[in-house]
């Protein structure tokens, strides 16, 4: 990629590299930061499971008005694909996902090869970087991807499906209530945050990091698509279990299951997109990552919290920077970094 930064004398670092005065985790190091987040995400699901009702009232209310509508869909789907389950779930856990997930990034990649239209470049994070990006660092970077998806990403699919098949019907007649459904969804985000964070940080590790992890961290500036651009074995553990592992433990119906996917690839893709774009999410935070490699190991930033692994990015211009824009604005130009220091 031309332009990006070589990693030099900044080798990965797992645990906060800031004097022990600064250091911002309590007595006790990794282990109590982990009883703390216990502490505290057990505590989000006792509160969202005790008052899942009232929170949702008024959305199960528009929920019962057109129930009967997406029950109609879907009951017409299952109808037809009646006979034909194994396809039906393959098509609905794999195939909408796989599109959603290449639906955004040739788009992405159309404005990161083209930098048209410059509506969209004006966005960019890194302002200096991928203008435009290296056709053959991306050429590779979308054959290892789709690589993963067919040798790792679809065979986990199998599995998902063998085991949720033997635990009940994942493509049942019945559609899941709304609150059941919001439920999982919250559940599959808690479980993703946890696994993706400690898995995310073990790759960090020097013993581990050169071998398995430094090939993700090539793209100092990242693209959309280079989400999933990894290792085979960070794929498994990093990519793909902390997203498949929650519908597999509750069992989720595959239209529940289906929208998680999808939204789980399109999260990922925004968040390495380069891109702080007007009304979606912030990718400042993983942004940053990636330009500094020890900081912001999770996906909402709340383990980091936890674990003070982000203390410097709160310190800087890209954490003001951090939050959802509602101007046509560019970020950088409201929120500019500080001026570089003349050597």
């Amino acid at each position: 990629m031309t332009g990006d930064k070589v990693e030099m004398n900044k080798g990965p670092v797992p645990l906060q590299t800031k004097p022990s005065s600064q250091r911002q985790e309590a007595p006790g190091g990794l282990w109590d930061s982990v009883m703390k987040a216990v502490i505290i995400i057990g505590s989000g699901i006792f509160v969202l499971a005790a008052f899942g009702n009232s929170l949702t009232w008024h959305l199960q209310k528009f929920w019962g008005a057109s129930g009967d509508f997406w029950q109609d869909q879907w009951t017409r789907v299952h109808h037809r694909w009646v006979g034909h389950e194994t396809a039906l779930f393959f098509t609905g856990a794999m195939l909408v996902p796989f599109v959603a997930f290449w639906g955004s990034n040739v788009l992405l990649m159309l404005v990161d090869c083209t930098g048209k239209p410059t509506f969209i470049t004006r966005y960019r994070i890194q302002v200096d970087k991928n203008n435009p990006v290296d056709p053959v660092k991306l050429c590779h970077a979308v054959k290892v991807v789709v690589l993963n998806q067919i040798f790792i990403s679809a065979p986990m699919a199998v599995v998902c499906w063998a085991v949720m098949s033997w635990m009940g019907n994942p493509c049942g007649p019945d559609l899941p209530t709304f609150h059941r459904g919001l439920l999982e969804l919250a559940f599959f985000v808690i479980v993703e945050e946890v696994m993706f964070y400690y898995s995310h940080r073990l790759f960090h590790h020097p013993s581990l990091y050169k071998r398995f992890h430094k090939q993700h961290h090539e793209w100092t500036a990242p693209i959309g698509v280079v989400s999933i651009y990894a290792h085979p074995l960070e794929h498994v553990l990093s990519n793909m279990l902390p997203a498949l592992i929650g519908p597999v433990i509750l069992g989720s119906h595959l239209t529940t299951t289906s929208l998680w996917y999808s939204l789980a690839l399109v999260s990922t893709t925004i968040s390495h997109c380069g891109y702080h774009l007007p009304l979606l999410p912030s990718p400042e935070f993983h942004d940053y990552h990636h330009l500094k490699f020890n900081q912001n190991y999770g996906v909402l930033g709340v383990l980091d919290r936890l674990h003070g692994t982000d203390t410097n990015f709160r310190k800087t211009k890209a954490y003001e920077r951090h939050t959802l824009l509602l101007s046509l604005t560019p970020l950088s130009e409201s929120i500019p970094d500080p001026p570089k220091k003349v050597q």
